[in-house]
C-alpha cells in the first residue's frame, strides 16, 4: 500500500503527482505533524487514501518551510534523532517461531524449515546447524517494528519540490 499525492492544479511537471509507500510516507507526515503541526492539523485524513489535502497556499507555505528546514539543518537534526531512538529499540520476540527460531507452523513445515541448513556462519551464532524461521532469520528475535519506516532528507527534498508546484494537493 501506498499514498499517491496528486497535485490539484500542477504547474509542471514535478507537481503532478508524488508517491511514497507506506513505510516511506508514515514517517514523512510525521516529520510535518512534529515540526509544523498548525499545518499538518489541516489534514485530518493524512494517513488514508480519503483524498484529503491542502490547498495551493498552505502547500506552498509547507514547501517553504521545509526548504528552510533542510538548509538550516533541522531536518538532519529531526532525522538523525530519529534514528538515534529507532537503533536504541529493543529487538522483539518473533511471533511466527515463539521466540525459538525455528519455525514449525504449517507455513514452515511446508517449506522445509524446520528442517533446513544453517550457513556456518549463522550456526556459529545461534549454536545449531538446522533449523529456520523467515520471520528472525532462525534468531528468536527481530528489529522493532518501527525500524521498517524511513524517512531521509531526499525524501523531504521531493515533498517540497512537489508542494511548491502542485496547487495544492489530494492524498488518495
Amino acid at each position: 500500500m501506498g499514498m499517491d499525492v496528486y497535485g490539484k492544479k500542477p504547474t509542471n511537471e514535478v507537481g503532478e503527482y508524488f508517491r511514497r509507500n507506506v513505510w516511506g510516507w508514515r514517517p514523512l507526515w510525521q516529520y510535518v505533524e512534529d515540526n509544523h503541526s498548525e499545518i499538518a492539523a489541516l489534514v485530518e485524513y493524512a494517513q488514508s487514501n480519503d483524498g484529503d489535502g491542502l490547498n495551493e497556499t498552505k502547500s506552498k507555505l509547507l514547501s517553504k518551510l521545509l526548504r528552510e528546514d533542510l538548509a538550516s539543518g533541522k531536518a538532519q537534526a529531526y532525522i538523525d534523532s530519529r534514528n538515534k531512538y529507532l537503533a536504541s529499540l529493543p529487538l522483539e520476540h518473533c511471533d511466527l517461531c515463539d521466540g525459538t527460531g525455528i519455525r514449525t507452523d504449517e507455513v514452515g513445515v511446508s517449506n522445509g524449515m524446520p528442517e533446513r541448513e544453517l550457513s556456518p556462519e549463522m550456526a556459529s551464532i545461534i549454536g545449531r546447524a538446522k533449523g529456520y524461521c523467515n520471520g528472525c532469520h532462525g534468531e528468536g528475535t527481530k528489529v522493532a517494528w518501527d525500524t521498517h519506516y524511513s524517512v531521509d532528507l531526499e525524501d523531504l527534498e521531493e515533498f517540497a519540490d512537489f508542494l511548491e508546484s502542485c496547487g495544492g494537493f489530494e492524498i488518495c
